[in-house]
């Protein structure tokens, strides 16, 4: 499964442009993620000097990837598009809000389904 993942707010909780401390249990979900195969892709609104900031900062904390803002496959399309084509997106700003890193493992390896907390007003 392709999995893009949100830098800022979503995998270290500083302010923009700070880089602050990994979320709490990021750096492991998405060890296991990785180990089972899963391919991710850092997927931000972060460049040049910034984005190595954030490669370096996600090296240093053992956050691995496979890519960052880069399509797998994308010669399918004739051209890499600037939106990162995935199966799964997790961001800050997801509707429904994000759920904590132990909930998103839970839910991408199936052991528990996405629950929104929607009450219509």
């Amino acid at each position: 499964m392709i999995i893009a993942v949100d830098f800022d707010k979503t995998i270290h909780n500083g302010e923009w442009p700070a880089l602050g401390s990994p979320v709490p249990y990021v750096a492991d979900v998405l060890q296991r993620l990785s180990a089972e195969g899963h391919y991710i892709i850092i997927w931000t609104c972060r460049e040049g000097k910034y984005q190595t900031d954030m490669t370096n900062w996600l090296i240093a904390h053992e956050i691995p990837f496979n890519r960052i803002n880069d399509n797998i496959d994308w010669e399918q399309y004739g051209y890499n598009a600037r939106k990162v084509n995935a199966d799964i997106y997790i961001d800050d700003r997801n509707l429904g809000g994000l759920p904590t890193w132990n909930e998103i493992y839970d839910i991408i390896s199936g052991g528990v389904k996405p629950v929104w907390n929607y009450t219509k007003e």
